[in-house]
């Protein structure tokens, strides 16, 4: 399978990959969640070149991640801010760091505190179940539509 066919595929996390899966994409939104908006403070946040922040702030705007929206006429400058689609990835992004965290870590602790907007205090998300409220773990499984990847692939063997 070729990579450009991967969203193709009848997986949600393949889906997902196919949108979010290159090294630069997920510094894009540690920058917007940080309250980035402006291509510059993109280009200086990331780190990328300017051709890579320009392609990748065109492609997220395309995918529906980024929303543009002018702040400047003369010349026209946008700002790139989360969509609805773009905010929903809060938790992804989170959890990412929170693993990188703990098994990334450089020995000199966290480079950043989560502080819980409600009580102020320090935060690590955790993910819940939706129905029972409790922490998901280990005995968490996923069961596939008949039509699903796993099925596909198992059906091969």
């Amino acid at each position: 399978m070729k990579w450009n066919d991967v969203g193709g595929q009848v997986c949600s996390v393949a889906r997902a990959v196919s949108v979010l899966g290159d090294r630069w994409t997920l510094l894009f939104l540690r920058e917007a969640f940080s309250g980035t908006t402006r291509f510059e403070d993109f280009l200086d946040g990331v780190g990328a070149s300017r051709a890579t922040v320009a392609e990748r702030l065109d492609r997220l705007t395309r995918d529906g991640i980024f929303e543009q929206h002018e702040y400047q006429t003369n010349p026209v400058r946008y700002e790139y801010r989360l969509s609805e689609k773009g905010a929903a990835l809060l938790p992804v992004v989170l959890t990412l760091q929170s693993w990188g965290d703990r098994w990334l870590g450089d020995g000199r602790g966290r480079p950043a505190t989560l502080v819980c907007g409600s009580c102020g205090r320090e935060t690590d998300p955790i993910l819940v179940c939706d129905s029972c409220g409790e922490a998901v773990g280990d005995d968490l499984r996923a069961e596939y539509r008949e039509d699903a990847w796993v099925r596909t692939r198992q059906s091969r063997r």
